[in-house]
């Protein structure tokens, strides 16, 4: 008999989605999915849409003395927005 190469469905996955160029969409997708746990529910609720571009999220506040308080904590924030992914695929929030 021959020993098969047994690996975790979760390796399987990674390395399927990486060959097919869906890994860094689907980190993306997780990351602003992941928003209102780090900004907690009543900044999100002021939250308008969220996206990234280059690297960087842009999220629109709809509350202008939120929206200030917010730019003061953006190094924070991407911090632990990436934190929470387990990877680096944002540099920059831009809130407008």
């Amino acid at each position: 008999m021959f020993k098969k190469d047994v690996l975790p469905l979760s390796d399987v996955l990674n390395r399927a989605l990486r060959q097919e160029g869906l890994e860094t969409p689907m980190l993306q997708y997780r990351l602003i999915d992941s928003w209102e746990s780090v900004v907690g529910k009543t900044v999100a609720r002021y939250t308008g849409e969220k996206y990234i571009r280059n690297q960087v999220l842009f999220v629109k506040i709809l509350n202008p003395a939120l929206r200030s308080d917010l730019n003061m904590m953006r190094t924070d924030i991407v911090n632990r927005l990436n934190q929470i992914v387990g990877s680096r695929i944002i540099i920059d929030i831009r809130i407008y």
